[in-house]
């Protein structure tokens, strides 16, 4: 990737984390598709994003009341001319964040964490590398208020790195802010909230998810690493005006669209947690989330005026493709509700 193009997708990706407008500079042609005339149903709509530059997508619609749907168009991998499938594995990015905070609202609960804990506290090896960690808490850092430089803004770091030692490019860094002055978000506060849980806990905290998070809900395509599943399954991530597949790349974690949307019906509506560790939640972070990493978008929302939740998966990243994602996620929103009567 060149540096341009990095540049360019940091830019993008802190747009759509900080919930910036996205349309101000959408270039000509997404402004003409945004009014396009919407088609009468969602497999159609579904079946005219690869036509505006995307090679894969998946669609997870579940409406209350109504079997959830999947949908797909393009391709599950280009080179190989492979048709894109719902039920594809993906990488979900920072919707995984929402995991972690559930893991760590259900560690509250249970008495193993404390939101008034501080970092100091929790990795004392580190304390000494993170200005403010005798300052900086869980609470925190779950709420990205912790003033930790994000990890991705480092000059040594590359989307396409296959190894990135991203914890060195958090360690003696001045503070982006007074902890709690501000919200900055940051990569880096989950980094650490993984650390942390993994040294409470005593074992790799991804067991726990398995035990508490995963399991309970019976989400068997749900992956917390690049292990564990066939590596087909998972569909090709592409960057714009670049051959290269970067599936292969670890990036976090990866699910099924259907999966992330039994994950998001269950945090919204309250029957994954018990009422403390619901309480717990609550007060820490949002219900719904946006992903980014190189070759793969995604967002997983809920609409409570319809009562549904829907999960978007985009396979091309790059240039101003994730506004045209948010464009398409908001036109099959629209006919979701002319369907609905609303």
């Amino acid at each position: 990737m060149t540096k341009t193009q990095r540049v360019l997708s940091k830019i993008l990706l802190a747009t759509v984390l900080t919930g910036g407008s996205i349309y101000l500079f959408a270039p000509w042609e997404y402004g003409l598709y945004y009014l396009y005339p919407l088609p009468d149903s969602i497999e159609a709509q579904v079946d005219q994003v690869p036509g505006q530059g995307v090679d894969g997508y998946l669609l997870y619609v579940d409406v209350a009341g109504e079997a959830p749907l999947s949908y797909a168009s393009g391709w599950h991998n280009r080179q190989a001319q492979l048709p894109a499938r719902p039920d594809a594995l993906f990488k979900i990015a920072s919707i995984g964040k929402l995991y972690d905070a559930s893991a760590v609202a259900k560690l509250v609960a249970g008495g193993k964490l404390s939101l008034d804990g501080t970092l100091s506290e929790y990795l004392p090896t580190m304390a000494a590398r993170i200005q403010n960690a005798d300052r900086i808490t869980l609470r925190m850092l779950v709420q990205h208020r912790s003033g930790i430089p994000n990890y991705v803004e480092h000059p040594d770091f590359r989307w396409d790195d296959p190894a990135p030692n991203v914890i060195e490019m958090i360690l003696d860094e001045p503070a982006d802010f007074e902890p709690d002055a501000e919200y900055s978000y940051s990569n880096s506060n989950y980094l650490l909230l993984a650390k942390i849980m993994d040294e409470v806990l005593g074992y790799p905290y991804g067991k726990f998810m398995l035990d508490e998070v995963t399991g309970p809900l019976g989400l068997e395509r749900t992956y917390f690493s690049m292990e564990g599943f066939d590596p087909r399954d998972l569909m090709s991530g592409y960057f714009v005006d670049v051959e290269a597949d970067f599936k292969d790349l670890d990036q976090g974690y990866v699910a099924t669209a259907k999966d992330v949307g039994v994950f998001l019906r269950a945090l919204n509506d309250g029957t994954f947690f018990n009422d403390e560790e619901q309480a717990v939640y609550e007060s820490l972070y949002e219900l719904e989330h946006t992903g980014w990493v190189l070759g793969y978008s995604s967002i997983a929302r809920y609409h409570a005026d319809i009562d549904a939740v829907v999960i978007q998966f985009t396979s091309t990243t790059g240039n101003d493709i994730i506004m045209l994602t948010q464009i398409i996620y908001n036109r099959v929103l629209k006919i979701l509700r002319q369907r609905l009567g609303t």
